[in-house]
């Protein structure tokens, strides 16, 4: 038997590290050639890592949420044969094997815990390739404290409660602190159906108690570390708000005619093009439009002070997934009409939602489209999507009462509420634009004259 170290690839585009997003394996795990191993993400996609050969899992590389830099070790398996890790440095570094699980114990990473109680049960660490010395006595478990408010934990004080991930997660939904809940799995791993009896016996306590527990007082806090898609959210928002000194211009537009002739195109030609949503309609307003002020299809470089001007459309669609905010990038929006813009975004959504989305699809937009939908309010204060210069967000229609032609009408009404970077958009410039937006949607028959 030999050991096998597999170590982060070059992904390519000049990335140096990546994030680990998610383990699926653990040690003492068997495992296939091409088999996935982890989840790493780059800028915002995700990729996985598949295993090169079939062996058995020692150590992982680092906690879910650590960032590892191309070539530093990912995994390490116990295969057949020689491996690609030599004897010698085996015998040199015998307890390396164990060292990756560490740092979780200081963090307090629930999935890396796991993966250190489950080695320990199983006797993972036991395939070291040479002897190790034994591990010093635990130190006895400290007596339990008294609790008034509640039933005392299961466990010593600093004894961690073992549970897979996804029952990690389903807990924080519910609430529930796994120190407090018993667990019937191998080693006392808490299980689903260990939740569930939680949950049961606590609402029973609470009827029994002859008392409405809506009203019961609430006490502990729940950290969580912030890893993944919503940690680059995160850091991106900061370096927008940090670096642009945004401005948000708000024009309400009278969409009722461009819903009508919506309604018209769907009945003719749904079938066979597929259903339009106001959002291709938008996108083609807005490239229409950028004809006429292409400083808003624009990047900044504020650290060169480049401004650089796009001949081509490439519309980010802010988009929301199970996973958090992602901008699929609609290329070439200028040579698409709306029925294959709609296409497209139905494409890139899909893509993003399933977590299969490309960094090409991710990535490269000139100027970005932001809606909540239904959802949207009356006033939004988009953030720009930074290097980009401009952001269009869209309002919820809704009917409002209208004077027109010296009458009062109910007309369909919607919101534009867009944001723009001050440093290198007029605020004249910015109205302009959103006119001209304006006019294409309320006379939406121009959309589609050349």
């Amino acid at each position: 038997m030999g050991i096998h170290v597999i170590k982060m690839p070059d992904l390519g585009e000049g990335i140096a590290e990546v994030e680990v997003v998610a383990w699926h394996v653990q040690p003492g795990d068997t495992v296939k050639e091409d088999q996935v191993l982890a989840d790493v993400m780059t800028d915002k996609a995700t990729v996985e890592i598949p295993s090169p050969v079939a062996g058995t899992i020692t150590s992982l590389g680092g906690a879910v949420g650590q960032a590892l830099a191309v070539g530093a070790e990912l995994i390490r398996l116990e295969v057949e044969g020689a491996g690609n890790y030599s004897g010698e440095k085996a015998r040199q570094e015998p307890a390396k094997s164990a060292a990756p699980t560490a740092p979780a114990e200081e963090i307090g990473d629930p999935q890396l815990e796991a993966v250190a109680h489950a080695e320990a049960a199983s006797g993972a660490t036991a395939k070291a390739a040479a002897p190790v010395a034994p591990p010093p006595p635990k130190a006895p478990a400290p007596q339990p404290r008294s609790y008034q408010n509640g039933p005392a934990p299961m466990r010593a004080e600093g004894e961690k409660p073992l549970a897979a991930p996804a029952v990690r997660q389903r807990a924080w939904d519910l609430g529930i602190e796994l120190q407090f809940v018993h667990g019937t799995g191998p080693a006392g791993r808490i299980t689903h159906a260990d939740l569930d009896a939680h949950v049961a016996g606590r609402r029973g306590a609470g009827q029994g108690g002859g008392s409405d527990n809506r009203y019961a007082k609430l006490e502990g806090e729940h950290a969580a570390p912030v890893i993944g898609l919503r940690r680059k959210i995160a850091e991106k928002m900061q370096e927008a708000k940090r670096n642009i000194p945004h401005f948000t211009y708000v024009e309400e537009i009278d969409v009722t005619e461009l819903e009508l002739l919506r309604a018209q195109l769907n009945a003719r030609y749904g079938a066979e093009r597929g259903k339009l949503t106001l959002l291709p309609l938008l996108m083609r307003a807005v490239v229409l439009a950028i004809r006429q002020y292409p400083m808003m299809n624009a990047r900044y470089d504020d650290a060169n002070n480049l401004l650089t001007q796009y001949d081509p459309v490439h519309l980010g669609i802010a988009a929301q997934t199970d996973a958090g905010l992602m901008v699929p990038v609609v290329r070439h929006a200028e040579a698409r009409d709306p029925w294959n813009s709609a296409a497209e975004v139905l494409r890139l959504a899909e893509a993003a939602r399933t977590g299969k989305a490309t960094r090409d699809e991710l990535t490269g937009s000139t100027i970005t489209i932001t809606s909540l939908g239904p959802l949207g309010g009356i006033v939004t204060t988009p953030v720009i999507n930074r290097p980009e210069v401009a952001i269009i967000g869209t309002n919820r229609i809704v009917d409002r009462p209208v004077i027109k032609d010296g009458a009062m009408v109910a007309r369909k009404m919607m919101n534009l509420s867009s944001s723009f970077d001050h440093r290198v958009i007029d605020g004249q410039v910015a109205a302009k634009f959103i006119q001209t937006i304006r006019g294409y949607l309320e006379t939406p028959a121009t959309i589609f004259v050349e």
